[in-house]
């Protein structure tokens, strides 16, 4: 009985963790470091997942996205206006931080993922 009770109990944390959780819990957040590189401001990336669940494919606006300083591709892929994240792989709970230098600060929105509890 007890048993039954606790499969229950679990079955419904994780139907409601992955209910609650959206490409809302994908949080996108820039600073200027203070730096320059290549005469450009160099920028802080930091990007969390703050859903219990793992968050995969995820892809974000990256419409212009120009830098002088390289970041990794297994980071960041750019591909026309839509940059990938982490090359796809799963995104845990915590967060993916890179550097670029350009001008101006790019959205890098968050666009779609899928949510694998």
């Amino acid at each position: 009985m007890v048993k039954n009770f606790i499969v229950a109990f679990l079955l419904v944390f994780v139907s409601q963790a992955y209910g609650q959780c959206s490409l809302n819990d994908i949080h996108v957040t820039q600073s200027r470091t203070g730096r320059t590189v290549g005469g450009k401001p160099e920028w802080s990336v930091t990007i969390t997942n703050w859903c219990a669940c793992v968050q995969q494919n995820v892809q974000l606006n990256c419409k212009g996205f120009k830098t002088v300083e390289p970041v990794e591709s297994s980071l960041l892929k750019v591909s026309g206006d839509v940059c990938l994240l982490s090359l796809g792989q799963p995104v845990w709970k915590g967060a993916i931080e890179f550097n670029y230098a350009w001008d101006t600060q790019f959205p890098l929105n968050p666009i779609s993922s899928k949510v694998a509890c």
